[in-house]
Order: structure tokens, then sequence, then C-alpha cells
């Protein structure tokens, strides 16, 4: 539930402005995660991934939205390379393979729409 997550503070989320990019630090090697909302028809999760640091290629049964928050990420669809910066969104279709991989440090929001 959202009331449960928290911000890099430690302070609640919820019935508040904050700024998403904010949620994490980036960590050196390494690939930070905080889920914002958990529910039987979909998920929301921010990450961070440091340079160089991807996800390998995977299929999800659900649609996914990526929607990048900061830095340059590169999103390959069934085989297709796509090179997303600031700002930049991309729709993933349910039940094709993809991966990611951090070009140079980035974050992102993951909308992933179960129903």
């Amino acid at each position: 539930m959202a009331s449960k997550v928290k911000d890099k503070t430690g302070e609640k989320l919820g019935a508040k402005a904050v700024k998403l990019a904010n949620l994490a630090d980036y960590q050196d090697g390494s690939i930070v995660s905080r889920t914002i909302i958990d529910k039987k028809t979909g998920t929301v999760t921010f990450f961070a991934f440091d340079e160089g640091q991807g996800l390998s290629e995977h299929v999800a049964p659900y649609d996914a939205l990526v929607y990048i928050l900061d830095g340059e990420a590169e999103v390959v669809i069934s085989g297709k390379t796509n090179h997303l910066t600031e700002g930049e969104m991309i729709l993933i279709p349910a039940n094709k393979a993809h991966a990611l991989k951090a070009t140079q440090r980035f974050k992102m929001m993951l909308l992933m729409v179960r129903a």
C-alpha cells in the first residue's frame, strides 16, 4: 500500500506532493527499486540504475510503461533497440521479450498494468 512507502528520508508517502526522482539515490554498481503501489490490477515501481547496470531479457504477461525520470537508458523490445532520455517513455507490450541497460545512470518509473 502507498501509505507504507517512505521517501529516502524515511517520511511516509501519501496525500502529499513528492518529486519522484528523489525517492532514492543512485548506488554504485547497483539497481535500487522502491515499490510505490502494489495491487492486483497493477504496480508502480521506482528504479535507479547505476551506469552499466540493467535487467536481462525477459517476458512479462502484462503491458508495462517505462518513464525515464533522469539519465539515459537503452530499452530493447523484441530485438529493437530504443534509446530513451529524461522525460521520454516507452510502452512494452505484454508477452514481448525486453531488456533494459543504463548507458549512463538513470532513474525510471515502471507502471505494470495487470487488468
